[in-house]
């Protein structure tokens, strides 16, 4: 199998970005949507549990803040510009998951990264922990239309087209932790009439669960270095 660039979701992916996506978020709903604070706390976001179950069961950041979280919808569409500014002040700590650095440095392929967190947050961590060189590409949330999010593929062909002038006969792995990473791939493919191949690698050791996914993936790795067998590096 030649592949010829890895696109990496970020949370869950990449990063444990659970404590400070909650801390976050509770900052953001004290601001839009007060009524849910406090008290009214959403279950989800009472724990990294709760939250991890209820990420990976949304299909996106627009369904987990409406059907999970209990926005309104009006109230959805005023906290979604506000995440990169929230996220950019708030200090918790974000973690690489063991092996990401090494298997990030391992890889000589062109590298991306397509995600529902903020671009310019995502930069910082990378640059932080000395990894931005290695990546050609970084579409976040903020870099695509709100009715393009994922698991449309708009932010893959995207990021794709950075790296690549044309996107004719590539193999491509997209790793990510959510059921809708893998339908993200699927439509990427789709989106290039099927003149590529997009492999989709779903991240487990998040705590992703794919027994009951619509879309299963073509491989599952239990830790970032498997990925470089994959590769067959």
């Amino acid at each position: 199998m030649k592949v010829d660039a890895v696109l990496w979701d970020y949370d869950g992916t990449l990063v444990n970005s659970v404590p400070k996506n909650i801390d976050t978020t509770k900052q953001i709903i004290s601001l839009v949507a007060p009524r849910l604070s406090f008290d009214n706390l959403p279950v989800c976001l009472q724990s990294e549990e709760a939250y991890h179950i209820a990420n990976h069961q949304a299909k996106n950041w627009q369904d987990l803040y409406v059907n999970y979280y209990g926005m309104t919808e009006e109230e959805m569409l005023k906290a979604g510009p506000l995440w990169t500014e929230f996220q950019l002040k708030n200090t918790t700590p974000v973690e690489l998951f063991p092996d990401i650095r090494h298997t990030i440095h391992s890889i000589d392929l062109p590298q991306g990264i397509c995600s529902q967190n903020s671009s310019e947050n995502i930069i910082q961590v990378l640059k932080k922990n000395q990894i931005s060189t290695k990546m050609n590409a970084v579409v976040g949330y903020d870099d695509v239309p709100d009715h393009m999010q994922k698991p449309k593929p708009y932010g893959g062909i995207k990021c794709l087209e950075q790296i690549y002038e044309s996107l004719l006969d590539k193999t491509i792995v997209y790793v990510g932790d959510h059921e809708g990473d893998v339908e993200f791939a699927r439509n990427i493919e789709s989106e290039l009439n099927h003149n590529s191949k997009v492999i989709a690698v779903t991240a487990m050791y998040s705590g992703a669960n794919t027994r009951n996914w619509n879309y299963q993936p073509d491989f599952e790795i239990s830790g970032p270095a498997e990925l470089l067998e994959i590769l067959k590096y």
